[in-house]
């Protein structure tokens, strides 16, 4: 039976990655990644270093927490083409710690006949701490066809895809079931002030004529 692969058709928005539980981290194995990867650092293999160091005992490389998020990746994207992976961590691992790892799907969009899913993944150990998480884009084949044609020479199958994103904001569809059915009011257009009359101009002030003199009194001749 040929292996399972992903195609963009098949695979949606929120969809889960099967969970990979690792047996408990220990010292043996990390000798064995120490010389794996030639990152012989005393930290890591070296009990007495460590406790000199301060550390209750050797921990584990931040990159083996990161092999194992690789895997679960790899197991679940089958035919796939793996563009980017990152990852951040968020807590140290130490020797008896067991890691469950997890993903799901955040996003899915193509255009000119590419196509890429996004993956969330992370990882939490026995305490349901989380202990590291990353992001991963992958590029698919739109379909067994697609896949058959490109295979053959042929040029790419072009699907017009809408992106989905978990990230993406809920249509007004969802909008109006979440209020009872009813259909969200528009809000209430701010009424414009009106305008204010200009101010009556004044009058200038009539100018007041000035008082008449009296006319001086006439004097009486004397007899």
């Amino acid at each position: 039976m040929p292996p399972r692969k992903i195609y963009f058709e098949n695979v949606r928005v929120g969809d889960e990655l099967p969970a990979m539980a690792k047996s408990p981290v220990d010292r043996v194995q990390l000798a064995r990644f120490a010389g794996a990867t030639n990152d012989y650092n005393p930290i890591y293999v070296d009990e007495v270093h460590a406790k000199s160091l301060g550390m209750p005992s050797v921990y584990a490389p931040s990159l083996l927490g990161m092999s194992f998020l690789g895997q679960l990746v790899g197991d679940w994207a089958r035919g796939a083409s793996l563009k980017k992976f990152t990852v951040k961590f968020i807590k140290m691992l130490w020797p008896g710690d067991t890691l469950v790892c997890k993903g799901r799907v955040s996003d899915r969009h193509g255009d000119a006949g590419r196509y890429f899913i996004e993956l969330d993944v992370w990882a939490e150990n026995q305490k349901g701490e989380l202990v590291l998480k990353g992001l991963s884009t992958l590029q698919v084949y739109f379909s067994s066809e697609d896949e058959n044609r490109q295979k053959a020479g042929q040029p790419p199958l072009l699907v017009q895809v809408q992106r989905e994103s978990i990230l993406a904001k809920p249509a007004e569809g969802a909008a109006v079931k979440n209020n009872g059915g009813k259909k969200p009011r528009p809000a209430p257009t701010p009424k414009k002030a009106a305008p204010k009359k200009a101010a009556a101009k004044k009058k200038p002030a009539a100018k007041k004529k000035p008082a008449k003199k009296a006319a001086p009194a006439k004097k009486k001749k004397k007899k």
